[in-house]
């Protein structure tokens, strides 16, 4: 028996000076109530940066502008693996939580005290090491 085909994901890493965007996952998801980067699972033949543009305007109501990729893991949750394309990105206009999630603006330092889904830790390091 294979393994199922892994689940192609994408995350925006918005920053505003030393302030990044974070959105916290709606309760009765996987790894509800954890904090994440926004972005969400392409669909079949999606590219990344139409998956990206597409679940930011879904989820926060703006435009994205997509900048350069910055990280990809492969992450293997049970029954959920996954590859994970983190991107810069810069929003064009503001940011509204259309599905009703929490979003907030973190500085730096403040990251590494919130919960992540282990599939962002590397990014997570790496943000906060600068």
């Amino acid at each position: 028996m294979t393994d199922p085909p892994g689940i192609v994901v994408t995350a925006a890493v918005i920053r505003r000076g030393e302030l990044f965007l974070v959105t916290r996952r709606l309760k009765d998801t996987h790894l509800a109530g954890y904090w994440e980067f926004p972005g969400g699972k392409c669909e079949a033949d999606e590219s990344c940066a139409f998956c990206l543009a597409r679940e930011i305007k879904e989820e926060l109501g703006c435009d994205v502008r997509i900048g350069d990729e910055i990280l990809t893991v492969a992450h293997a949750y049970p029954g959920r693996p996954l590859e994970l394309h983190f991107f810069e990105c810069d929003l064009v206009g503001e940011p509204a939580p259309l599905l009703g999630q929490e979003i907030r603006w973190v500085a730096r330092e403040q990251l590494a005290s919130l919960q992540f889904p282990p599939a962002d830790a590397e990014l997570i390091r790496k943000l906060v090491e600068g």
